[in-house]
């Protein structure tokens, strides 16, 4: 049955089951012109003071990005938004997974580059020699365990639970240890097939971190980062891979983005969180895990996934994602609409987050987030002084 259960899943897995709109091409114009200074920026939806958006270069010009899928639902829609403001730019994003935005941006590839993993001191070494990176963070979002099982409208799973579904522990999904956790719930016999990331993944490095957190035999054998060894399992590109293969397989179970299980309808387990409540991925939940890690939120903006944040309503596997910019810019133009088309998506973008099942940055982080592009410069001079 597995067998049979893989090969379905093996020509599937890849099926992208989300189109997003390209931000370029046809684009209408709605605001001011590319030559118009600084405009006004409304409030962020975290209800911070407005802040003063620069207009970007006045020639046209293209901006190109690659990295985490985490975020491409939202990106794609900030960048429509953006370029229906100023037309004349384009941004042109490459959903590869964080590691493919941390490779690109390293060896300068892509303008920007994103990733839901923070770099790590090694991988910041790799830099060119003298240059800097700023994370900008840009949005919160939850890793949610999503799964495929007739008749099975509402899961709760425990810390050890996921743990030992994706250790290959747990084979069955009418296993007693996951029908303590879910009485009067007719849990079928029928055998678990784990879905897992092919690509290096910020959203990997989330749901990692948390089983090496929860779980001494995950942190044992298998260990935290955006890529691993799994121990079972099929492996599928992206969070949007990862979801097509859920969805085409009886059985299966994955983690994904949020935005990604309610894209390919499909129902996400309720976890258990550090207060003992079995509690569903939400916005809501994020913004909660994000409020109560605020005294701790590194000065190098690298905050790692948040792991079982105090609260009732706290949900557990909590990521921020952010945006790679290097602080000098070759490029002065390039830079000046890197810093516009972020300062944007830090005050006016924030209001576009919760309905596509993102979490806006809280305040205190949004204007640290601000403060940081005044720090960008071209051959040593402020961009945006």
């Amino acid at each position: 049955m597995v067998h049979s259960k893989r090969a379905r899943l093996s020509a599937l897995a890849g099926a992208v089951l989300f189109t997003f709109a390209a931000c370029s091409g046809g684009a209408t114009p709605t605001a001011a012109p590319p030559s118009a200074t600084a405009a006004p920026a409304s409030s962020g939806a975290s209800g911070s003071p407005a802040s003063t958006v620069p207009a970007p270069a006045s020639g046209s010009l293209t901006l190109q990005g690659a990295g985490a899928t985490f975020p491409n639902p939202l990106y794609q829609v900030w960048f429509e938004k953006y370029n229906e403001k100023y037309s004349s730019i384009q941004l042109n994003y490459q959903s590869i997974g964080s590691g493919g935005g941390i490779k690109a941006i390293t060896e300068q590839t892509v303008d920007f580059g994103a990733s839901d993993a923070p770099m790590k001191d090694d991988e910041l070494a790799k830099l060119p020699a003298g240059s800097k990176m700023l994370h900008i963070p840009t949005a919160l979002g939850a890793v949610v365990v999503i799964y495929n099982l007739a008749g099975v409208d509402k899961l709760q799973l425990d810390s050890a639970n996921i743990a030992d579904i994706f250790l290959g522990t747990i084979k069955n999904w009418n296993d007693p240890k996951i029908a303590a956790n879910n009485a009067g719930v007719t849990l079928p016999d029928e055998a678990i097939l784990v879905v897992h990331r092919s690509d290096g993944s910020g959203t990997t490095n989330a749901f990692t971190t948390y089983l090496d957190k929860v779980s001494p035999e995950w942190h044992t054998k298998v260990g935290a980062g955006k890529e691993v060894k799994w121990p079972v399992g099929q492996g599928a590109q992206g969070n949007d891979g990862v979801a097509g293969g859920v969805k085409n397989t009886a059985g299966a179970v994955g983690y994904v983005e949020l935005q990604y299980a309610a894209q390919a309808k499909l129902t996400s387990a309720l976890v258990k969180n550090a207060d003992g409540s079995y509690v569903p991925g939400s916005t809501d939940g994020v913004t909660s895990a994000a409020e109560a890690a605020l005294p701790d939120f590194p000065a190098d903006f690298r905050q790692g996934p948040i792991i079982n944040g105090k609260g009732a309503t706290t949900y557990p596997i909590a990521s921020y994602t952010y945006l790679l910019i290097y602080t000098d810019q070759k490029d002065k133009d390039k830079g000046l609409s890197l810093i516009s088309f972020t300062a944007w998506a830090l005050t006016d973008g924030q209001a576009l987050e919760k309905d596509l099942g993102f979490a806006p940055l809280p305040a205190e982080v949004q204007q640290k987030a601000l403060a940081e592009l005044h720090k960008i410069t071209s051959g040593g001079s402020p961009i945006w002084p």
